[in-house]
């Protein structure tokens, strides 16, 4: 069986509106619970408060199930057999239900209609406005101008009047508010940074004139020392950027009516958004110039680059490519390339000082507690992080080399004598002096059989050590000095050496060595931050290396590349299974905008002034740093 209900409700011009809704089944409930189908949201009504339900012989029962009542024609009741084709009307609180037939179908009807409240049980009545102090108030529209008024005093002639009565030097930075109510600080938006923390209560700090944006002036009376313009030509500056089209070029002609110009210095450092560290530059502050660069500017010499995860140029190393006389490198910078050559001036091999089964790896498991790990070396034996954790210092022969690659060449009691480490002409003049007069009553220990082996051990070195060298080395000075330069000797197992016509050291040139401290110059990197990264993980190369020349400095891409981890700003998403733990990288993540002679990649005593660059990210994986 079915049943039609139709709820009537009245417009405001008592215009009425039906809903109707079908209703299967031989019986429903009515009452002021939402899952009754004839719900009645009325107080004197219970929530389960009759059913209606279909005889055999068409009729309609309606019952109560409770003890409430209801009326049917103006009588209460608790049940009521109804003919639909004769029809009835039924009284639920402030609701009627008027039961008809339908003539298409046939089916009973239950007209819904909500009428005036004839109780104070009905729900019609309004509890709230029983208990309240409506009368005694003023209307809504004296409210309403009384209110307005209000918050124009306490949020504008406030304010006006605060700023009036408090003008501090102009542009004086020392200038400071003095302590009390300010009315104008009802205008900040949020909490400023901790850079700016101690401006915090004087907003004519930086907001220097009514209603007139911050200015870069403003800026540069604190900043004039560390901010420098990216581009000294503002004009190329926005043609790299290109023109606005559509709605940014209508975006762009307001805010420069309201004195809000392109590219200033709070377009890209963002203040009031909360007490924490200053927001990191977003990525699309550079892509504005970066992305088509080439296309707005066709004599840049900078490459395209919009995600450091999807489009960026491949990086450019500076390289050496010789050292001068004086011992100063010479560099190039040339295109990331795999199997890049950097003579150096060693024949050091990193595959055979970290080799974990060669001598090496012996010597080490020989030798417990001196080295990071007891069986065989690694990358920090010799490799020291500086104080700040940013580049690492150049490793030094007398504190990284010597305890295993012994320069001693004589034993006097219980001191040994070594050779001048670096003083090719030094070497010369010590081994003559040694021989001096005839062959002394010990030969120089100068071969790699003869020299002492690493460690406390050589201390004890006994007459058998010495009497092995008379095997392998002349007695004369000339000869010795040959032997130390030449093949198998002290310097020539580790360093380059020449032949040439100077008579300082018989001949010999001895290479400079020369140690890039650092590859990259336009972009931060900063070890600290991969301390619990093991060294391979980026320089895969290394354990491999068999020539010192070998550049295992990781590139962009490949084994051990930046994107191995590093998917740009938006990237992440992108990373799929490729990347294991992918880490969103901005473009503010490793490089400055204002790179005026304080680049933190310089040597400090290059430097003009320490650098200090602040960003962040949202998970972001660090910084505030501090480039030293």
């Amino acid at each position: 069986m079915t049943f039609l209900v139709r709820q009537i409700a009245l417009k405001s011009n008592g215009e009425e509106i039906v809903r109707p809704s079908t209703i299967e089944g031989d019986e429903l409930l009515i009452g002021r619970d939402s899952a009754c189908a004839v719900h009645l949201p009325d107080l004197a009504v219970d929530p389960r408060h009759a059913r209606a339900r279909i005889e055999r012989d068409g009729v309609l029962l309606v019952e109560s199930l409770g003890e409430q009542p209801f009326e049917a024609d103006g009588r209460s009741t608790k049940s009521r057999t109804i003919d639909p084709a004769v029809g009835a009307e039924l009284g639920f609180g402030g609701h009627r239900l008027t039961v008809s037939r339908d003539a298409d179908s046939g089916a009973p009807v239950i007209t819904v209609r909500r009428i005036e409240a004839v109780s104070e049980s009905a729900e019609d009545i309004d509890l709230g406005s029983a208990f309240t102090l409506k009368g005694l108030l003023p209307g809504k529209r004296a409210s309403a101008w009384v209110f307005a008024l209000a918050m124009l005093v306490a949020f504008l002639a406030v304010p006006i009047w605060t700023y009036a009565t408090y003008q501090p030097l102009a542009m004086d930075k020392d200038a400071r508010r003095p302590a009390g109510v300010h009315g104008d600080t009802a205008w900040k938006s949020g909490h400023l940074s901790l850079a700016h923390h101690n401006l915090e209560n004087d907003c004519q700090a930086c907001h220097t004139k009514a209603f007139v944006a911050v200015t870069d002036n403003a800026c540069l009376t604190c900043h004039k020392e560390d901010a420098h313009s990216h581009i000294p030509d503002g004009a190329r500056l926005l043609r790299a950027r290109g023109e606005p089209q559509g709605m940014a070029r209508l975006t762009q002609a307001v805010a420069s009516t309201f004195n809000r110009p392109q590219g200033r210095c709070v377009g890209c450092h963002t203040e009031h958004e909360g007490a924490g560290a200053m927001p990191a530059t977003r990525q699309q502050f550079c892509t504005d110039c970066h992305d088509g660069l080439r296309s707005r500017l066709p004599d840049s010499k900078l490459a395209d680059a919009a995600d450091f995860g999807t489009a960026h140029p491949q990086f450019r190393p500076s390289l050496i490519r010789a050292v001068a006389a004086d011992g100063k490198p010479v560099f190039a910078q040339v295109s990331w390339a795999p199997g890049l050559k950097e003579p150096n001036g060693l024949k050091f091999t990193h595959a055979q000082h970290l080799s974990r089964s060669n001598g090496v790896a012996q010597m080490v498991r020989r030798r417990p507690g001196r080295f990071a790990a007891n069986d065989a070396l690694g990358c920090q034996d010799c490799h020291k992080a500086e104080a700040g954790g940013a580049r690492f210092k150049p490793v030094v022969m007398e504190e990284a080399c010597e305890s295993c690659h012994s320069l001693t060449f004589d034993q006097i009691g219980g001191t040994f004598r070594t050779l001048r480490h670096g003083q090719p002409e030094q070497v010369v003049a010590d081994l003559r002096a040694y021989y001096r007069g005839g062959a002394p009553a010990r030969p120089a220990m100068l071969s790699g059989m003869a020299r002492r082996i690493p460690g406390d051990a050589a201390r004890t070195a006994s007459a058998a050590d010495y009497a092995r060298a008379v095997h392998f080395y002349p007695t004369r000075g000339d000869q010795a000095v040959a032997q130390v330069f030449g093949k198998g000797g002290m310097c020539f197992d580790c360093h380059t050496v020449t032949r040439t016509g100077g008579a300082a050291t018989d001949g010999f040139a001895v290479q400079k060595v020369a140690q890039n401290t650092r590859y990259y110059h336009v972009g931060w990197f900063d070890h600290t931050d991969h301390r619990k990264t093991d060294c391979a993980t980026c320089h895969t190369r290394a354990k491999t290396s068999n020539d010192a020349s070998d550049l295992l400095v990781p590139g962009l891409d490949g084994p051990g590349g930046c994107r191995s981890c590093h998917v740009g700003e938006d990237g992440a998403k992108l990373a799929g299974a490729n990347v294991k733990e992918p880490v969103k990288s901005g473009c503010a993540m490793c490089h400055a905008y204002h790179m005026d002679g304080g680049e933190p990649w310089k040597p400090a005593d290059e430097r003009k002034k320490r650098a200090i660059v602040t960003t962040a990210v949202a998970d972001r994986p660090r910084l505030p740093a501090v480039m030293r």
